[in-house]
């Protein structure tokens, strides 16, 4: 095999803005306890990514053999190791198909925390999908920071990051898609998808199997954060994971012969 010649494809990944995030995870007043009930989502929001790293990556991406093939070995992004990324077990529960009706009001409201009053205020369509503006959002994050309410004010976060970091579509907004997917508590399967997808299809992806992507960025650059191989991203509290991403890659990793 030539190595020698490649030809390049163009990726574009989101790079939320994610100023305003950061203060209010810095308002987190149980930071064991956001762990316990969303996993790392505030050390991957912590996380920078250096630039370049990830359009280099996406180069060695393979779409006969759905992995990123190296000169010696192939990394294969799975269930088991993003479920570790995020810092959750694995789940029985169904994950997000899109093949759902969009949920009333009533439980949209119960799931956020909101007033019916708010949501019908607030809930708006964009590029084809209903959602809530980041902003009411982050007004609403911060008058539960202020009132110590510290379950529902880290729930609310929560879901900014789905919204903004893990499943982007339309800039500054949270659509249907990512409210339903945090309300299944088992995004991770989604995300995974969410990757390959991306990542097979560098064009425009306006709908596949009903999920949604964005037309022009379609993944955030937070999402393959950790599938580098030589740990390049570098974490910005400048401490190392326990283990090494992507151990059992290593393990059906193979040494190409001939």
């Amino acid at each position: 095999m030539d190595f020698a010649r490649r030809n390049t494809r163009k990726y574009s990944f989101k790079s939320p803005y994610l100023l305003n995030l950061r203060k209010l995870g810095s308002l987190v007043t149980s930071p064991e306890d956001f762990r316990a009930r969303h996993g790392n989502l505030l050390s991957i929001l912590k996380t920078n990514v250096e630039e370049g790293i990830l359009d280099t990556l996406v180069q060695f991406y393979n779409p006969l053999y759905h992995c990123f093939k190296f000169l010696d070995y192939q990394l294969v992004p799975n269930l088991e190791e993003y479920f570790y990324w995020v810092g959750l077990s694995l789940s029985d529960e169904v994950p997000f198909s899109g093949l759902k009706q969009i949920p009333k009001p009533s439980i949209i409201v119960a799931a956020l925390h909101l007033e019916a009053s708010e949501l019908q205020a607030n809930l708006t369509t964009k590029g084809g999908l209903q959602g809530l503006p980041s902003k009411f959002l982050f007004l609403k994050a911060s008058t539960f920071a202020e009132v110590a309410s510290p379950d529902v004010f880290d729930s609310t976060l929560a879901l900014l990051i789905y919204g903004l970091i893990h499943f982007p579509y339309i800039d500054k907004f949270v659509d249907i898609n990512a409210i339903q997917i945090f309300r299944t508590k088992n995004h991770v399967p989604t995300l995974l998808a969410d990757t390959y997808l991306s990542t097979h299809h560098p064009k425009p992806v306006k709908e596949h199997n009903n999920i949604k992507n964005n037309s022009k960025e379609p993944i955030s650059s937070h999402t393959l954060v950790t599938t580098d191989p030589k740990q390049t991203l570098k974490l910005s509290n400048n401490t190392q994971p326990s283990r090494k991403p992507y151990t059992n890659s290593e393990a059906i990793s193979r040494k190409e012969k001939g």
